[in-house]
């Protein structure tokens, strides 16, 4: 088990599949971030009803605070949003391949690159910090050549990363991610979707 703590605790057991996200540099300001976390942490405060009786309020967990900041990311029409550009997404998609089919450092179950964000569903085959350093380096590296962009930062450094506990949850973080672009109203299927593994089943079919 590895566990390292930043703006959010990092669990990463060995040989447990991972639901990872992680964000364009800018794309979240620090008002925006501390202002959905106050609001989840001000609802968890709040208590709920159950049976009658007031349940004890708790601090938002971890879950809590991601649905809420991608619910922002999801929203947000404003900060950068590189990933709508059809040779960066694609870009990106490639270098999720690579690390899979090329250097086999993980399994790559799910994935879904949104124009602001990206989720991924992977099975660690190394120590999941090295894998998700070597994705976000060169698909950056690919990315900025693609958009002129050098010597700044492209993906936001921290990720967001959940360990899968069982089959079920499995299932629904793979739903969830190939959803997300219908629930954001930016595709009718979720198949409609060029840059997901939806989108690439649909492809091959």
């Amino acid at each position: 088990m590895t566990y390292y703590e930043r703006r959010l605790p990092h669990w990463q057991p060995e040989g447990r599949s991972l639901f990872v996200t992680w964000r364009l540099w800018g794309s979240l300001p620090a008002e925006a971030w501390a202002k959905a976390r106050a609001e989840v942490n001000r609802r968890a405060k709040r208590g709920a009803k159950a049976g009658g009786q007031e349940c004890p309020p708790h601090r938002a967990t971890p879950g809590e605070l991601f649905l809420a900041l991608d619910a922002e990311l999801e929203k947000r029409q404003d900060g950068p949003r590189w990933l709508t550009d059809g040779r960066v997404a694609r870009a990106v998609v490639a270098s999720l391949g690579a690390g899979a089919s090329t250097l086999n450092h993980y399994r790559l179950h799910a994935f879904v690159v949104m124009p602001n964000h990206v989720h991924i569903l992977i099975e660690p085959m190394i120590p999941p910090v090295r894998a998700l350093k070597a994705l976000k380096g060169t698909s950056a590296r690919a990315a900025n050549v693609i958009l002129g962009r050098t010597g700044k930062p492209f993906w936001q450094d921290e990720s967001f990363d959940h360990w899968v506990r069982n089959e079920a949850e499995f299932d629904r973080i793979r739903s969830y991610i190939e959803r997300n672009p219908v629930k954001a109203g930016l595709a009718r299927r979720e198949a409609d979707w060029p840059w997901s593994s939806a989108g690439a089943r649909g492809q091959d079919g």
